[in-house]
This record gives structure tokens, C-alpha cells and sequence, in this order.
């Protein structure tokens, strides 16, 4: 492999419509790498999610720079790397595994990509007291990041109040007790009263899963809104939460710098990521097109 080609890759299950291969490349080529960046898609590789070992080595003996993961595998490919960053650690999951020479290491990149965004596209925001929607895998990413930036209170809810809660016992043990709370979703109304802002960490407003994570009513214009689903860029959420004054964040920016961060950690080059945003805006909306001129021929 030449000094300027960089292999990479995305391992996870129904990645088809990924646009991280489009986004990698394009940024690699205005680095003047010629990037290679491939799907292993476990449903069209017909592999059960726990096959992730078996990639990882695939991808090892293919000579790939590394590999991002993304669902299922974010917590299942840990036991086959020789080491985590500390922040993937502390996270509990990884997204970035780089591969050098003999080494696999673990990186978490969704936090750092939720952060950046964040400061860069809410700057000065309060952040005394936020509530934060969903304790997955990207709701934990968002959690560690927005304590990281110094919330005082993060109230973390679920529909699972037993996995919320679990999220908040780990983050009290990590940043200090008194600062993170669990709730049910029930609990929503109540934890947005004299809130500064609120995260959206479900998958409710991306294409598959259409609609409002939570009644328009209970947005206020005191409120700032932070999306991470950013397929489409204007979900309902914001949508709603714009008619009603608040501040938002469309999760573009969380999806642009965690990829950002983590072709910086393939390549050693510094990725752009005001330039990235302009990538990924261009690949939305030329994939909107597409869909809409399907439709119409459907029609027609």
C-alpha cells in the first residue's frame, strides 16, 4: 500500500445506506489520500453480529488503517482489541478501532463528535440543568460528552427507567455523585421545567421511525434542542422546536466530527470539518433528490 492510499472501512449491520464511505473519501481526497473505505455489512454478509472478531481480522490481514463500528457491534468488538483510549473506556463502547502493526486499539469518537458540535454550533449555551433523551449507545456517548463540558445536572431518561438509571449510576461513579439522574420517559415534563436544554439521543424522526420523541407543547424558547439523528437534517423535533423559539442543533455536526475525528486517527492528517459539513449536506441532498424522483417516476 503507497504512502497515499488509505484503506478503511465500516463494520456493522444494515449499513447499506451508510454515507460514511462518501464522506471519508471525499475529505481523504482534499487531503490528497486516495481512500478506499468499504462496508461489511453483516446482513449482507449473512454473520451474526458476534462475527465481529472474525472481520476485525479480516480487515487486519487486508492491511486497512482501521475500521469504524457502529451497531451492534460497539460493545461486542472490545474483547478483540489489545487496548481501549481512555475514553472509550470511560464511554463503555467504541466506533473507531485503529490498526497498527500488530495492535488493535479502541477509540471513541461519537463523544468527542458530540462535543465539538456541540460548542461549535450552540456556542454559550447554559448548561446548568439538561435533559437527555435516550440511554443508548449514542445517548451514553452524549452524556459523557455534555459532562465533560461542565452540565451540572444531566437528567438521563429512557423508555427503559432501568437502563436510564444504570447510565446514571455509571456517570455519577465517573464525573462525581449529585450531577446525573435516571427517569422513565413518564418523568419527561416534569425534568424539562426550568431545563436550559434538551438532547435527542432516540432513533424517533429519522426516516424509519417518523414523528415527535416528545409532545411540541412541552418546548419553551428558553429551551436549546440538540439532535443527533441527522437523516433527514430537519427532523420534526426541530422543526417544532424552531416554531417555538428555541435554539437548535441538527445532528449533522455530531456525525461530521466524530467522522472527522476518526479519519484524523486513520490517516494522521487533519481533517476540515466545516468542509465536511458541506460534503454531508451535498450527500443528503442528493440522496433526497434521488428519493423524490423515485417517487415521482412511481407515480407518473
Amino acid at each position: 500500500m503507497s504512502q497515499d492510499h488509505l484503506l478503511t472501512g465500516l463494520i456493522g449491520a444494515g449499513i447499506g445506506p451508510s454515507l460514511s464511505p462518501a464522506l471519508h473519501e471525499r475529505e481523504a481526497r482534499e487531503l490528497g489520500l486516495d481512500c478506499t473505505y468499504t462496508r461489511f455489512d453483516l446482513d449482507e454478509l449473512n454473520l451474526p453480529a458476534e462475527a465481529v472478531g472474525d472481520l476485525l481480522a479480516r480487515v487486519r490481514a487486508e492491511g486497512r488503517a482501521g475500521v469504524n463500528v457502529t451497531h451492534p457491534c460497539k460493545q461486542l468488538v472490545i474483547p478483540h482489541l489489545d487496548d481501549l483510549s481512555p475514553d472509550a473506556a470511560a464511554v463503555g463502547a467504541v466506533n473507531t478501532v485503529v490498526l497498527d502493526g500488530d495492535r488493535a486499539v479502541g477509540h471513541n469518537t461519537d463523544w468527542s463528535g458530540f462535543r465539538d458540535g456541540l460548542v461549535a454550533g450552540l456556542p454559550g449555551v447554559p448548561l446548568d440543568d439538561v435533559v437527555l433523551l435516550g440511554a443508548g449507545g449514542a445517548g451514553a456517548a452524549a452524556a459523557h460528552a455534555l459532562l465533560s463540558l461542565g452540565v451540572g445536572r444531566l437528567s438521563v431518561l429512557d423508555v427503559d427507567a432501568t437502563r436510564a438509571a444504570g447510565l446514571a449510576d455509571a456517570l455519577s461513579a465517573r464525573f462525581g455523585a449529585g450531577r446525573t439522574r435516571g427517569g422513565a420517559v413518564a418523568d419527561l415534563g416534569r425534568r424539562l421545567t426550568g431545563a436550559d436544554g434538551l438532547v435527542h439521543a432516540t432513533p424517533v424522526g429519522m426516516a424509519e421511525h417518523p414523528g415527535l420523541p416528545l409532545p411540541a407543547a412541552m418546548l419553551r424558547p428558553e429551551l436549546w434542542v440538540a439532535e443527533i439523528v441527522y437523516r433527514p437534517l430537519e427532523t420534526p423535533l426541530l422543526r417544532a422546536a424552531r416554531a417555538r423559539g428555541c435554539r437548535t442543533l441538527d445532528g449533522g455536526r455530531m456525525a461530521v466530527h466524530q467522522a472527522a475525528e476518526a479519519l484524523r486517527l486513520f490517516s494522521g492528517r487533519a481533517p476540515d470539518p466545516a468542509r465536511m459539513l458541506r460534503h454531508l449536506a451535498e450527500l443528503i441532498g442528493a440522496e433526497t433528490a434521488d428519493a423524490t424522483a423515485g417517487a415521482a417516476d412511481r407515480v407518473a
